[in-house]
């Protein structure tokens, strides 16, 4: 009697296992069905943020960021490419940008990449992609 009562407990917590692991693969079925609009970059500010604050009271803080890729050629030659992006922050991010980030500041931002078009002064229509910082880390760069 003693072993059917245990091996009953032993099926049942092993059910309730089972059961739990199923769960989070179907979580993890679900995560990476998703798309993820995400972008990490770690470089330097190219210019100061521009700050501009609405009548409703929001705010908005711009600036340029480069990031630097060093590599290896085929032929063996040292080689780096630098691309520059543009970086948007809105509400506290905006405030976090103009009281701790300066031209040159080394800076790790969290954010997601977004697309838009505006027409400009002349009737001309532009296209911007820019990353809407969502978090931001100020680094000391290694010496």
């Amino acid at each position: 009697m003693n072993c059917l009562y245990f091996t009953r407990k032993l099926l049942n917590v092993l059910s309730i296992k089972i059961n739990y692991c199923v769960y989070i693969i179907k979580i993890l079925k679900q995560k990476i069905m998703n798309t993820n609009n995400r972008v990490q970059l770690t470089g330097n500010l190219g210019s100061n943020p521009e700050i501009k604050t609405f009548d409703n009271g929001n705010k908005l803080a711009r600036f340029s960021m480069a990031t630097k890729e060093e590599y290896t050629t085929r032929s063996g030659e040292k080689a780096s490419d630098t691309q520059w992006h543009y970086i948007i922050g809105w509400g506290k991010m905006a405030d976090r940008i103009e009281k701790d980030l300066q031209k040159g500041s080394f800076v790790s931002i969290e954010g997601k990449l977004v697309s838009r078009s505006y027409t400009d002064k002349n009737g001309q229509k532009k296209y911007v992609t820019e990353i809407v910082a969502n978090d931001l880390i100020v680094n000391q760069k290694a010496a």
